[in-house]
């Protein structure tokens, strides 16, 4: 049996972001104590933590202080160096490890890895040199994007071509190392499912749920996905295969696309818990962040069933005030605010859920404030 590992014991969190903050609420709630390895100060993470270590994430005599602290290790980003999640392992309880978060962090990995698996992907090619793309574009066909193997989260990480006239756009980017040219196909909706996982096989799957994106960024989750139940019966089992294929322990998000024929594709793997499903905190019987405290510490993982309906969108910076409005006038909404200090534009300041039975009449009250249009 694995350790179990009880409540009053202190769980350490690598990162100190929005998803941390909420790991950390559902550990403390479950009566751990955490500690959170972060370079910023009062990040959102430390604000509800019991302490904090102020170094970078990949600093080994950081990491070192902080696995002697801690009785057990997880991660909320994956910007950490997997080599030294491995090492850390030997001091401390690590169980997500360090083979998912190599291959989350690496796109060529995560393909093979897929393809291994027998996972339905957009075709693609590695490409070193501007002459690769010209090769590869001939069989992939435009339009395609070309990504860094590295995920950026940003705009600059990636380059759409529409036409072979695109071609010399690519050359900044190349400069960044190898990158992935990968065919763009048109789809219907975007889905994500979360799946998590302990040491003993059990798992918790949450519904899959519709995700939509603006400028690369999560605007807004639709639980359940408009989508056939045979769809949703397909995206689940895919997420059993990747879990079981990777000995998951800890909590995984995956990203895929529906075309207008009913195929799907897998696009990205995340080795953590996953903001499309921060509508679990209501609408949930289990949040996917307990889930995730539940899965390292060696718990027993529960059913998942869908109390309500959710639609949840993003607050983004730019968003706030019409968002701190929408307090005043609608008492049903659930707000949540990270506490992040600094406003700048794009960046992600918290979420509303929504609870409801009616997903379409609940959009459109969304699109009338004028706010996420």
């Amino acid at each position: 049996m694995p350790n179990l590992i009880i409540p009053g014991k202190t769980i350490g969190i690598i990162g100190g972001g929005q998803l941390g903050r909420m790991m950390a609420l559902a550990a403390r709630q479950m009566g751990f104590k955490v500690g959170i390895l972060y370079p910023k100060e009062n990040c959102p993470a430390a604000q509800v933590a019991d302490w904090q270590i102020v170094a970078k994430c990949n600093d080994e005599e950081a990491l070192l202080d902080f696995a002697l602290k801690c009785d057990v290790i997880t991660y909320e980003f994956e910007n950490v160096d997997a080599s030294k999640i491995e090492a850390l392992n030997k001091t401390v309880a690590v169980p997500q490890g360090s083979e998912l978060l190599s291959i989350a962090q690496d796109r060529l990995l995560e393909k093979a890895y897929l393809e291994m698996s027998n996972i339905n992907l957009a075709p693609y090619a590695t490409i070193l040199t501007i002459e690769d793309i010209e090769v590869a574009a001939s069989s992939i066909g435009f339009p395609c994007v070309l990504k860094t193997i590295r995920d950026e989260y940003e705009e600059k990480g990636q380059v759409f071509l529409y036409e072979e006239a695109d071609i010399p756009k690519c050359e900044t980017l190349l400069k960044s190392g190898t990158c992935v040219l990968e065919a763009w196909i048109p789809f219907e909706r975007e889905l994500s499912i979360v799946i998590s996982r302990n040491a003993a096989g059990d798992t918790s799957v949450f519904p899959t749920t519709e995700i939509i994106h603006r400028q690369n960024l999560l605007k807004e989750t639709i639980a359940p996905a408009r989508v056939s139940d045979e769809v949703s019966e397909e995206v689940e089992r895919i997420s059993r295969t990747i879990a079981e294929g990777l000995n998951l322990v800890g909590t995984l998000g995956i990203e895929l696309t529906l075309t207008t024929s009913g195929a799907l594709y897998v696009s990205e793997l995340v080795s953590r818990p996953h903001s499309s499903a921060n509508y679990s905190i209501e609408a949930c019987s289990t949040s996917q962040f307990e889930t995730h405290i539940r899965a390292i510490c060696g718990w027993p993982l529960p059913d998942i069933s869908l109390i309500s309906n959710s639609v949840s969108v993003t607050i983004l910076a730019e968003q706030m005030e019409g968002a701190e409005l929408q307090i005043q006038l609608k008492p049903n909404w659930h707000f949540h605010y990270y506490g992040k200090s600094e406003a700048r534009k794009g960046r992600v300041m918290g979420h509303i859920t929504i609870l409801t039975e009616d997903s379409e009449k609940t959009i459109e009250t969304v699109n009338d404030t004028g706010i996420w249009i």
